[in-house]
């Protein structure tokens, strides 16, 4: 099979508002490989997206999780428990907090903030929470490191991006000049900025990851929030 590397999209609605994801699935002939899973509840949503492009959920090999928070690894579990061939990929530094070992740090973060949201926001603080506390962990089959190489595609290498979180890690298939930013960089107005900047774990690291991504050398960044960036 020739390698097919695929920009996913699908959209997430939470009552009124609405969010859109773009996972990327990559094909070759020994792998299937989907980086990055969506939302808690978004499994329906990913399997019709991936009928779409002709892949049964149940052909999928891997999940490569870019970092632990809710829209990335939310229905890695369902996933997994549906389809328990799948094996699960992530760095060492996210892995207990996508494992349940630790609570997330984006849930530490947000319970934090909730103490000083003023009233007319600690409603929406307080779903917010709800919604990191639903997410089921998951056991990382394999644990992914800065500067790894994997075979799938002809080549795609572990890029350590952190900053957003401590252990968000990219992808980059050289061959094809293509980068996987996962939450590294997202797109606004075609243009390449920080995902959530006032949220980010270490903004000095999130800025130098982005910086990094930006000079790989890559033709096509895909940011899993804003889509494909031509660069």
């Amino acid at each position: 099979m020739k390698n097919s590397i695929t920009m996913l999209t699908f959209t997430m609605a939470f009552g009124e508002a609405r969010e859109t994801v773009h996972p990327v699935l990559l094909r070759d002939g020994a792998d299937t490989i989907l980086v990055d899973c969506g939302f808690v509840g978004s499994l329906p949503l990913i399997e019709a997206e991936l009928e779409k492009h002709h892949v049964q959920a149940a052909d999928v090999t891997g999940i490569v999780l870019t970092h632990q928070d809710h829209d990335h690894m939310g229905a890695v579990a369902a996933f997994k428990e549906k389809y328990p061939a799948v094996k699960i990929y992530a760095s060492e530094q996210e892995e207990p907090y996508i494992s349940g070992k630790r609570k997330s740090l984006r849930l530490a973060q947000a319970e934090e903030l909730q103490k000083r949201l003023p009233p007319d926001q600690q409603e929406f603080g307080r779903a917010f929470c709800a919604m990191l506390k639903a997410v089921e962990p998951a056991e990382i089959d394999t644990l992914l490191h800065d500067g790894e190489e994997l075979g799938w595609c002809g080549g795609c290498r572990v890029v350590a991006t952190p900053g957003h979180t401590p252990g968000h890690i990219a992808l980059y298939l050289e061959q094809h000049k293509i980068a996987i930013a996962g939450d590294a960089i997202a797109l606004e107005n075609g243009r390449p900025v920080l995902a959530n900047p006032q949220f980010a774990l270490d903004i000095e690291g999130a800025n130098a990851s982005m910086a990094q991504l930006l000079n790989l050398g890559a033709d096509t960044i895909l940011c899993y929030h804003g889509g494909e960036l031509r660069c």
